[in-house]
């Protein structure tokens, strides 16, 4: 396709030097630009193109980088990109040392606030307001307002002299379709003809008039909500509640539309909410028919929609991580009737969407609210009920404190199953899961544990079962390895708080925990040398039987994992061999302190030298005496 518009359009000062009415043109050419370099790069398809409309008139009506775009979940923001001068670098998106798949300052002065984890764009927006920035607006949308700390933010909004724009993209979708209070009441948040008409020309009456100003606008906005109140029948929405003005809902497709209406309300002083309807995926028929498969797709065939699917070349392909917990969840849920799945709006990401379509009633999906996720998790274990709690572990980090105050404290048997621990890959810095071992481990009560194999998790996920108090499981993301363990002193079986020797050998022992392990194994045999290797598999508690044999018998010890090293597992080991006399050598092998970047997992392996190459490499300059 060629782009008339678009190859014209390096800056939003660009954008502002068309008419209104080649606005339309701009959206579709934007649309077919990012189908086109998402069929081939993959990253965040349906959400994008859902907010291509807004994304528009945003930058038309708005003069930034001066005024301030603070998006909410960065999936919506591949347009904004696009049109602020990364046209060009586009197709590096979510790649090793391309562009950020989410917005990030440190990339470019139009990104206002970093966005990888929802909910946070008023909160954000409303500092940036309050310190005396021009005009400043949150976008939210993707199901970011079930999130707690959206009404945290609006609450405060509400008592603070702000002039705070809240666009809310409203598509009633996460990843999966939503539920719950907050989404049925946006979806019936909705105003007669009636009233949107004589709302809009009472305002334009008002404006010919100069009536419109500061002074009056208060007086103004409880005529509108009192007129709103008759004609609707019914009472304010949850915004003019608050005293946040209120304008819509809206068609967030009609970008000559939502032109006049922000060009309109930009100026008014104190806090409002654009209210806009919006399509995930819309003007893509794919994309529109299935949202939740459509949300990041992959690499697909434009013209038919058809994906494109890796086979695996004809060999045998092992169940993702994920499908192993979500068909065993299902069979243990079976024999046990107490047993419940909690996911903060990630049944299909996680694949408790297995238990869900079979025992709808026994899965809840709470939204994007983790926090929640792990204290409803409590309410329901003290109740009696044995909740398993599947959360991603980048989003476990926002319930740390209900996992100490709610959980752990209490000793209460809930199943922390951790998604993606470890380097997730293209999602970069925001989505990896690197800290789970090291803010869980000073827990009390906390038990955790973290499997190497398909069937390691199956058991891990059954005896889960049978403990007492939390207990945490810590998986990747991606395919569960094919591993032949001959060696295994144990016979495959998984015992509470025991590792398993995978390797007897001389002078140095190596100690592993979860996925791996697996690459250990290799780098191992690829360096030649004569290394023992222990998967220790509990984290909490430590194998102290096998610490003991390991102390005793070697005096250089090598540690690695899939986390950092600040406070994991070589930390535990260091402590444990201190607390207990041995005095080895202790060579602790993971992520440095910090932030790793996106790119592929295989590159981001290499680059923190975790890949058998880099493992293999460090083993070879261990010193044996």
């Amino acid at each position: 396709m060629e782009y008339h518009y678009l190859n014209r359009i390096d800056c939003p000062a660009d954008l502002k030097q068309l008419k209104i009415e080649e606005l339309r043109a701009v959206c579709e050419e934007l649309r077919q630009f990012i189908i086109e370099a998402l069929s081939k790069n993959p990253g965040h398809l349906a959400s994008s193109l859902g907010a291509i409309e807004l994304t528009v008139a945003l930058h038309y009506v708005f003069d930034t980088p001066n005024d301030k775009l603070v998006w909410d979940v960065g999936h919506q923001a591949y347009a904004h990109k696009i049109l602020t001068g990364r046209r060009d670098r586009f197709h590096t998106n979510r790649q090793f040392k391309g562009l950020s798949p989410f917005t990030n300052p440190a990339e470019s002065e139009y990104d206002a606030f970093i966005a990888g984890h929802a909910s946070n764009s008023i909160s954000a927006a409303l500092g940036l307001d309050v310190a005396g920035n021009s005009n400043v607006v949150a976008i939210i949308g993707d199901g970011a307002m079930t999130g707690g700390l959206a009404f945290e933010g609006l609450n405060n909004t509400s008592m603070d002299k702000n002039n705070l724009l809240i666009v809310l993209n409203d598509n009633h979708m996460a990843i999966d379709p939503l539920k719950g209070g907050i989404t049925q009441y946006l979806v019936d948040l909705t105003t007669s003809g009636v009233y949107n008409k004589w709302r809009w020309k009472l305002y334009q009456l008002a404006a010919k008039l100069h009536l419109v100003d500061e002074r009056k606008r208060r007086a103004m906005l409880r005529r509108n909500n009192s007129l709103k109140a008759v004609l609707s029948r019914q009472p304010s929405n949850i915004f003019t509640g608050l005293n946040i003005r209120y304008f819509g809902p809206t068609d967030g497709h009609d970008v000559e539309s939502l032109v006049r209406i922000l060009s309109e309300i930009k100026n008014h002083r104190g806090p409002k909410v654009l209210h806009i309807i919006t399509k995930k995926g819309k003007g893509y028929a794919p994309a529109e028919n299935d949202q939740t498969v459509w949300h990041a797709p992959g690499e697909f065939d434009v013209a038919s929609g058809e994906r494109l699917q890796v086979t695996g070349d004809g060999l045998q392909v092992p169940p993702l991580w994920q499908e192993v917990f979500g068909e065993t969840l299902l069979e243990l849920a079976k024999k046990n009737d107490k047993i419940v799945g909690i996911t903060p709006a990630m049944p299909s990401g996680c694949s408790m969407s297995i238990m869900q379509k079979e025992m709808p009633d026994r899965v809840f999906d709470v939204g994007i609210a983790e926090g929640h996720a792990m204290t409803f998790s409590a309410g329901l274990a003290k109740a009696g009920m044995l909740p398993y709690c599947n959360e991603y572990s980048t989003f476990l980090q926002r319930a740390y404190d209900n996992i100490i105050h709610d959980v752990a404290l209490q000793n209460l048997h809930v199943v922390i199953s951790i998604d993606r621990a470890g380097i997730v890959g293209n999602d970069g810095a925001t989505h990896h899961g690197l800290l789970d071992l090291a803010y869980l481990r000073p827990i009390p009560n906390m038990q955790i544990c973290a499997p190497r194999t398909a069937e390691d998790l199956r058991q891990m996920l059954k005896m889960a079962e049978t403990l007492d108090g939390p207990v945490a499981i810590r998986y990747p993301r991606g395919r569960t390895p094919i591993v032949n363990d001959a060696n295994d002193a144990n016979d495959g079986m998984v015992k509470y708080g025991k590792g398993v020797k995978l390797r007897d050998g001389k002078n140095v022992a190596v100690l592993t925990i979860g996925a791996i392990g697996n690459t250990m194994a290799e780098a191992i045999e690829a360096s030649g040398k004569n290394y023992a290797h222990y998967d220790m598999r509990w984290l909490k508690p430590l194998d102290e039987d096998l610490l003991h044999e390991v102390g005793k018998k070697f005096k250089t010890i090598v540690t690695a994992e899939d986390g950092m090293i600040a406070g994991g597992l070589g930390s535990a080991v260091l402590e444990w061999m201190a607390d207990h006399g041995y005095t080895p050598r202790v060579i602790r092998l993971g992520v440095h302190d910090q932030f790793v970047e996106h790119g592929s997992t295989k590159e981001l392996y290499h680059m923190l030298k975790l890949d058998k190459e880099g493992l293999c490499e460090s083993l070879l300059q261990v010193p044996e005496k």
